[in-house]
């Protein structure tokens, strides 16, 4: 990857920001605990495309701000602070898990920004299984010592993955950590955990009308066909409220697919069409 840019946010936090190609807009939102790094296996194929994409605050590059601002509305208007310092009035956004939930949180409350929604593996229904696999590793370093040891553990770790590279798995590891001599370090703050944890002990919100705020929006969804977080019912639910929504499965892949997949491109291929 390049070297990477940096804007201020409102509050004064320093965020970290990549800018490349021209054409359509597109902002990438990367999972809750990842990186802009998420999107490097499908920033090649974004041809004819202007990638975007950020760490958000407590991530990567970024400034480390404090568990009380890593949060859904936080993180969606850093993304709008980006768009108005790149001068973006609109743009669409390709979200991961924690950016397609960023993704329908701004179509439900700034939807005039939005080009339209392609949202990997997640939807209004979040599966309890998946959040409590989620619980069991967010804000903890890992037993292995070095990148090679992580990625060696990653076919045994990561259930409902297969057919997966060994250097695939490496890749994956060093973007989630830095190798350093007293083991490996989380790219991210682990203060993270605690408003995950609190937000686990809360009732589940009802996301169906973030959901919905989509309506009118050219939107896709890529579903990892093992998921243990998007569960089939849901999908289900979301073809059926959204008929048009393009809708690709993933075989071999959990939460979340890699985005280069055949079937992932397909869906973002298709989905760009509809933009353009």
């Amino acid at each position: 990857m390049p070297s990477s840019l940096r804007f201020t946010a409102p509050d004064g936090a320093s965020l970290a920001y990549q800018d490349e190609g021209q054409g359509l807009p597109v902002l990438c939102l990367s999972g809750l605990t990842r990186t802009m790094a998420d999107f490097d296996y499908v920033a090649p194929h974004l041809t004819g495309c202007r990638v975007i994409r950020m760490d958000y605050r407590g991530r990567g590059e970024s400034d480390w701000t404090g568990p009380q601002t890593y949060n859904v509305p936080t993180e969606a208007g850093d993304a709008l602070a980006l768009m108005d310092h790149l001068g973006l009035q609109q743009a669409a956004v390709l979200g991961t898990s924690r950016g397609g939930i960023n993704g329908m949180y701004l179509a439900a409350t700034a939807k005039a920004r939005l080009l339209g929604l392609c949202l990997n593996d997640i939807g209004p229904v979040i599966h309890r299984p998946g959040l409590e696999r989620i619980r069991d590793y967010i804000g903890r370093r890992p037993a292995a010592k070095t990148h090679a040891e992580a990625a060696a553990k990653m076919p045994h770790v990561m259930e409902g993955f297969a057919n997966v590279p060994a250097s695939r798995w490496l890749q994956e590891v060093q973007h989630f950590y830095d190798e350093t001599p007293s083991g490996l370090q989380l790219k991210y703050d682990a203060a993270l955990r605690e408003p995950f944890l609190e937000g686990l002990s809360q009732p589940p919100a009802d996301l169906w009308p973030m959901f919905e705020a989509c309506t009118g929006l050219p939107l896709a969804l890529i579903r990892g066909e093992n998921s243990d977080l998007l569960t089939p019912e849901a999908t289900a639910e979301m073809q059926a409220r959204c008929p048009d929504m393009i809708l690709a499965g993933v075989p071999d892949r959990a939460h979340v697919p890699f985005l280069d997949e055949p079937q992932s491109l397909m869906a973002i291929g298709k989905w760009l069409e509809r933009l353009r």
